[in-house]
Formats: C-alpha cells, structure tokens, sequence
C-alpha cells in the first residue's frame, strides 16, 4: 500500500500498542485481546525500520537477558552473515556498541536485530520497513537472511520495495485503512486492474528511469 494506507498501523494492533475498538486479531485461534501485553510481545518479535541497540557489549544487545550461551550466539551471528565481522572486532562478543549503533553501518545494525530476533525463537515475526535503510545490495543480504533464518516462522513484512515482498507466500494491499486486496503475489500480478499491479507497473518504471540515469 501507499503511504498512510494503514500498513504500519498493523504492526501496532498486533503488538497492542493501541487496543481494537472493533474487530479481533487471532493467531492460531487465539484472540490477542484475551492475552496479558508480555505473553504477546514474548511471542512476537519485531524488526522495525530504524533499528534499535543499546549502549553496551554486542552480546547484551544480542542477549540482553542472558540466556544463551556463546556458541548459540556464534552459530546464529553466522546464519545473518555477521560471523566473519564480528570476529573482527576487537574484545568480539565484548565489543562495545556505541549509542544507536553509530559504530556499526546500517546494515550491520539490521543484521544484529534479525539475530536478536532469531535467538528469541518467537514463532512471528514483524518486519516493519526494515530495510528502507539500506542499500539494495543489503537489502537483498538482510531478505536472504530473513528467507533462511526464518523459513519455520510466519513472517510480516512491510516494505515500499516491492521486490522485498516479492517472495511472500501472500501479499495483502492495503489502501485506506482497508484490506483492498489479499492474494499470491502471481494472482495478483494477473489482475491488471488491480492497486498492486499498478504498484508494481509504477515501480518497474521508475527503476528503468533510476538505471538509465
């Protein structure tokens, strides 16, 4: 969807940073209503556009709570691509993360919350234009990561670029604050009348226009 169709206003429902007036969200049946705010966010991990680390070591903004061992935490920093950086830096998991982040590049941050997120083991994950950020070449870096790391999970993604959504079993437009559609992206490709072939008919134009300049 556009911007202000109502996309990231999901994101918010589910974690219920704001409560429903009307309607329900289930996830396997379970009406989230009936659920307390840290059973939910224990389930549920989100991965939003401006990622969020603290002031401190790499390993406590990989496992802020301490419960993995250093070996896990290898094993997942090599599933999202990071192995070989981190073991660069100096001290390694002990490295000290400057605030937000600013001694990492932007896609090392990402890649560090994707992680994160993996080593919670939260079978939902939220992606909230999490590589908007990026350049393209990480972009398609942090999707391939999310596509492997994540194959047993159900995924969320928000995303303005389209090829990022690409790959999703279902895509659902938004436009308006409401479902306008909800369908594989190849049947919604065939519907030429459709908000999300213009999307993409508008996308793939202006990349043309991006590559010849």
């Amino acid at each position: 969807g556009r911007t202000g169709a109502g996309k990231s206003s999901l994101v918010i429902a589910f974690l219920r940073i704001v409560e429903l007036e009307r309607g329900s969200i289930l996830i396997d049946g379970v009406d989230l209503s009936t659920l307390k705010l840290n059973d939910i966010r224990s389930a549920i991990s989100l991965i939003p556009q401006a990622p969020f680390l603290f002031s401190g070591t790499l390993r406590m903004n990989l496992d802020p709570f301490h419960k993995h061992s250093d070996d896990k935490i290898w094993k997942v920093l090599e599933q999202v691509h990071l192995k070989k950086i981190c073991m660069s830096f100096p001290k390694k998991l002990q490295y000290e993360v400057s605030d937000q982040g600013s001694n990492l590049s932007a896609g090392q941050q990402q890649l560090i919350c994707v992680a994160r997120a993996l080593l919670r083991g939260s079978r939902v994950i939220l992606l909230d234009e999490a590589t908007a950020n990026v350049d393209s070449s990480t972009d398609s870096l942090i999707q391939e990561t999310i596509q492997t790391a994540f194959k047993d999970k159900t995924t969320l993604t928000i995303a303005h670029r389209l090829d990022t959504v690409m790959a999703s079993d279902r895509i659902l437009v938004m436009d308006d604050g409401r479902v306008s559609e909800f369908d594989s992206p190849k049947n919604l490709l065939a519907k030429q009348d459709g908000i999300f072939f213009a999307l993409v008919e508008e996308w793939r134009r202006n990349e043309e226009k991006r590559s010849q300049t």
